[in-house]
């Protein structure tokens, strides 16, 4: 996806799926923990629906729309995390996988040697 756009300005915005069908109104859009890049964008699927998330980065904007390269269905049926939270590397890790793309777990927390412990000799 393009990297100049503001992501508050695709709130509001229509998404729509592969074959040009409609899937609904961008309701929030999240940020990579890391790189503070725009990652995925929650999507009102109807007027008393809930959010689905779709990953950022294969879809596209165009024509003032964000094009999403998955079916409607497949869009409706991902992980429901609620919005208005940070999701986790694992729920993140879910979406993509729910979706097929390549992800890979965050790293292991480096496992620290705090020095000897007590009462053991050197």
């Amino acid at each position: 996806m393009q990297t100049d756009i503001d992501p508050r300005d695709l709130i509001g915005r229509k998404a729509f799926d592969r074959n040009g069908t409609k899937i609904g109104t961008i309701d929030e859009i999240y940020l990579d923990d890391a790189t503070g890049e725009p990652e995925w964008a929650a999507i009102r699927t109807s007027l008393f629906g809930r959010d689905a998330f779709v990953p950022l980065e294969p879809s596209e904007l165009v024509d003032g729309t964000l094009r999403v390269p998955f079916d409607r269905a497949l869009i409706k049926d991902a992980p429901d995390f609620g919005v208005g939270r940070h999701l986790s590397p694992e729920q993140e890790l879910q979406l993509y996988h729910h979706y097929g793309l390549d992800a890979t777990a965050p790293p292991p927390v480096p496992d620290h040697d705090f020095g000897n412990l007590a009462g053991t000799e050197d």
